[in-house]
């Protein structure tokens, strides 16, 4: 069975990598490079207010306010300013384009960063590339909850073995495989966007009309 449906993430599938953007944000602050991502993911306080703000039960500008404290700088728009480097990956583009040209559906699946002051969807621009948009934030329920996978082919109409998820968290991965989807670890975007075209039978970002692939493609781990 041809695939009918691709359901990306966001940051560092997208989009370069975050933690690009924030380690070079860390450094313009005099803050060591790894404290965005240590206060995310290490600190309690920070991990739970992460937590509440991907979930949508606080706004980005009081998850602001709470982590700039943690981290001892300024709040304003401090979201968007330590995702000011983060760019969208024309490759990446490129293959949401054509495979909705091909007529497949592409669905958005991301965990939220809140979405005032600073959208990093509109920002980066590929917000209008998408049929369907999941975002935490707005559904009261993030990755790895199988519960959001579910709710992805809901949306999409589509039956798990229709689809391809794309993410570069391994950890987002299993709970999609589990309902049967074919699932692609994002290492590197235009690698991956490589991938996405040769199991979807696109032409090749950048290289024109590629052959068609036979049978159902297996997953990748790129």
């Amino acid at each position: 069975m041809p695939y009918r449906g691709l359901i990306l993430d966001f940051a560092g599938v997208m989009t370069t990598p975050i933690g690009r953007s924030s380690q070079a944000w860390c450094t313009q602050a005099g803050l060591p490079a790894d404290a965005w991502r240590s206060t995310l993911e290490d600190d309690p306080v920070g991990r739970a207010l992460y937590v509440e703000l991907e979930l949508g039960r606080m706004s980005q500008e009081a998850w602001n306010a709470g982590t700039a404290a943690i981290l001892g700088v300024d709040a304003e728009n401090l979201m968007g300013r330590v995702h000011a480097q983060v760019r969208a990956v024309p490759s990446m583009l490129e293959v949401a384009r054509q495979a909705r040209l091909g007529g497949i559906s592409v669905a958005l699946l991301s965990n939220s960063y809140g979405f005032e002051p600073y959208d990093p969807y509109q920002a980066t621009g590929v917000w209008d590339l998408f049929d369907v948009h999941i975002v935490s934030g707005h559904e009261g329920i993030a990755k790895p909850d199988p519960a959001i996978y579910a709710l992805t082919l809901q949306r999409l109409g589509l039956s798990a073995s229709e689809c391809l998820f794309v993410d570069d968290h391994l950890q987002n991965l299993p709970p999609a495989a589990s309902l049967g989807m074919a699932t692609l670890h994002a290492t590197g975007s235009d690698e991956t966007a490589r991938v996405i075209a040769e199991q979807l039978s696109l032409p090749r970002p950048g290289h024109g009309p590629q052959s068609q692939c036979s049978g159902n493609p297996q997953p990748y781990t790129v």
